[in-house]
């Protein structure tokens, strides 16, 4: 696998640190258990949410308490190839909690603001079912820590934008966030309608528009693309959309105040796909940073 970081960094010297950080041995994919869980009904989606809990190996045989991923798209679970990423990638043992979707299309997106389609016109309700009914579901039925040192939030493509917004907005809870080809196109206007890249992009907007955040309460970032992820160039410089979108959130980060490879990381994959199988490729990098 190829990565292109930027700023410039070794990999390779970042992998040996981490490796004498945690000097875990690798584990058995059957060692992990996966928990299919549809006990919980939400009145803010009102719908019946399925869930499927991986807890680390030992998880029965101890009283300890453990941090905890919240994963956006958790029906890819399999297509992600989860147990084998974690039984394969030296990190702390933590609880993954994978939500299957509902209504894709309107239950993900940016809580704020539906998009030019109104599409995400639920993403403020599925903002309040994960506050206040899966993190409470969880809380109660699992053994995970709380606050935003032990809580975080991954999702891909359209769930990459969602777990970016509720985090963005919720530093209180979530400490950090992994964002895999995120759909940060999110425009409340269509290409032809007197479009403007700086005025449209809804996420980017509500980033430019938020109060300073102080240091000490700032969520970290980290982000992924791939060169293939798609075609489409809006303004024809040679730079894919999905690829200039992450890469102009980034910039409006960083006039917040986020620092490279310190509030936030860019992996971009050489030949990376729009897929399961690409984000498959990039977990370990982000679960390294994760917990790091």
């Amino acid at each position: 696998m190829k990565y292109f970081i930027l700023p410039f960094s070794s990999l390779f010297l970042w992998l040996s640190t981490l490796n004498l950080v945690f000097a875990l041995n690798l584990t058995d994919v059957s060692s992990f258990t996966i928990c299919h869980d549809s006990t919980l009904f939400s009145s803010y989606l009102n719908r019946k949410i399925t869930l499927d809990i991986v807890l680390p190996p030992n998880y029965n045989n101890t009283k300890h308490s453990y941090r905890v991923l919240y994963m956006n798209d958790g029906q890819d679970l399999k297509r992600l190839e989860m147990t084998q990423v974690l039984a394969n990638t030296k990190v702390e043992p933590f609880v993954l909690v994978a939500i299957h979707c509902g209504d894709r299309l309107q239950e993900y997106g940016t809580a704020a603001q539906a998009d030019y389609k109104q599409r995400g016109a639920k993403a403020a309700a599925y903002t309040q079912f994960v506050l206040k009914e899966l993190l409470p579901h969880i809380q109660q039925k699992y053994r995970v820590l709380t606050g935003p040192a032990n809580t975080f939030f991954c999702g891909f493509s359209l769930g990459g934008l969602s777990a970016f917004d509720i985090v963005w907005h919720n530093s209180a809870v979530f400490g950090k966030a992994g964002v895999f080809s995120g759909s940060f196109w999110w425009r409340q206007k269509a290409d032809d309608d007197n479009y403007h890249d700086d005025q449209d992009r809804i996420m980017h907007k509500l980033v430019r528009q938020s109060a300073p955040i102080l240091a000490t309460h700032r969520p970290q970032f980290w982000f992924q693309t791939g060169s293939e992820d798609e075609k489409d160039d809006r303004n024809h410089n040679g730079i894919i959309d999905s690829i200039e979108d992450t890469l102009d959130l980034i910039a409006e980060l960083e006039k917040k105040g986020y620092r490279w490879n310190k509030d936030l990381r860019y992996v971009e994959i050489a030949g990376g796909h729009h897929d399961p199988a690409t984000w498959s490729r990039a977990m370990p990098d982000f679960l390294k940073w994760l917990f790091f």
